[in-house]
């Protein structure tokens, strides 16, 4: 799998390309945002590793853009950021980021969280599903959503839904009903050696409730259980 590396010191990203090529990955490393852009462009990449802190264009704005044109491939983000703030953290992941890690880090928990989001990939191959429910068709074969209008004659939309919304929409999906917690939203998501605060999945929450709530202030869809995590609820499809 192609990973593109977005990182201005130079160390750092010689240091994140040795050990992911170490594990067989192929890796591009640029150093600026107008540069990241283009690269990706030409690349397609699976992932990009992304700092926060980029000359030309920052980390913040070149996720944005590939969200809003991801290509052919809708690549997973890990945003990398030296502040270590929560508002930082809550930003980066609402523009788009899937994970992210705050430096300094370790090599090796870099490469496990890489794999992890890889990992769900390679886990969806095999998957050859449809959902339906009154409100919403998700075609897993696809990777394709719709949101679906109340009454006769209502269009339908298709979502514009990153990598990781479309998963958390399908797992929601696929069990109606069942409440989640953080930690098991998690697993399904990220897989067991998930390393990051728990409170990144109420933030994956309310992008997608932006994206498929008529009202995200007053969501019909994705509810909070309180105390306990989150459940989707919608009338099965008639």
């Amino acid at each position: 799998m192609d990973i593109l590396i977005v990182e201005d010191e130079a160390e750092i990203a010689q240091l994140i390309q040795l050990y992911l090529e170490k594990e067989g990955f192929s890796c591009r490393v640029c150093s600026d945002g107008q540069t990241a852009i283009r690269v990706f462009q030409e690349l397609q990449p699976d992932l990009i590793i992304l700092d926060l802190m980029l000359p030309e264009l920052d980390g913040l704005e070149v996720c944005a853009r590939i969200r809003q044109k991801p290509g052919h491939k809708d690549p997973y983000i890990l945003m990398l950021t030296a502040k270590g703030e929560e508002m930082d953290r809550v930003i980066g992941l609402s523009t788009g980021a899937d994970d992210y890690m705050v430096k300094p880090f370790s090599p090796r928990e870099l490469v496990a969280r890489v794999r992890a989001l890889l990992r769900r990939t390679l886990r969806q191959g095999g998957q050859s599903k449809t959902y339906h429910t009154q409100h919403f068709t998700v075609d897993v074969d696809q990777r394709a959503a719709y949101r679906h209008g109340d009454g006769p004659g209502q269009k339908s939309e298709r979502l514009d839904l990153t990598t990781l919304e479309f998963d958390l929409l399908t797992t929601f999906m696929s069990y109606p009903g069942r409440v989640w917690n953080r930690a098991q939203l998690i697993e399904k998501l990220w897989g067991s050696d998930f390393f990051g605060d728990e409170r990144v999945v109420d933030t994956h929450i309310a992008r997608l409730r932006k994206k498929i709530e008529f009202d995200p202030a007053t969501p019909s869809f994705v509810k909070t259980v309180i105390g306990v995590g989150y459940k989707f609820e919608d009338a099965p499809s008639s």
